[in-house]
C-alpha cells in the first residue's frame, strides 16, 4: 500500500538582510508503517541539515507538521 506524501514548501527571502532561506516538510510513510516527519532547512541553493522525527500514526506526524509550519509561517516564511 502506497501512501500520499503531504508536503510544505517555505521560504524566507529578505535582500536587505542577505537572507534566502527555505523549511521542507513533508509526512513520510517507514518501512515499518510508521509515519515519519522530514524536515530539511538551510539556504536556499545548498541541500542544508535534515532531520526525520518518528510518529506512531500518520495523523500524529502531520498535527506535528502543522504546528512547526504554523511556527515558521509567523517567523515570516512564506509558502511557495
Amino acid at each position: 500500500m502506497t501512501e500520499k506524501t503531504f508536503c510544505h514548501l517555505l521560504k524566507r527571502i529578505d535582500p536587505d538582510r542577505n537572507m534566502a532561506r527555505f523549511y521542507a516538510l513533508s509526512v513520510e510513510p517507514t518501512l515499518f508503517g510508521d509515519a515519519a516527519l522530514v524536515r530539511q532547512w538551510g539556504r536556499i541553493g545548498t541541500r542544508g541539515q535534515l532531520k526525520i522525527n518518528l510518529f506512531d500514526t500518520r495523523s500524529a506526524a502531520e498535527t506535528a507538521l502543522a504546528r512547526l509550519a504554523e511556527r515558521k509561517l509567523r517567523r515570516g516564511y512564506r509558502s511557495d
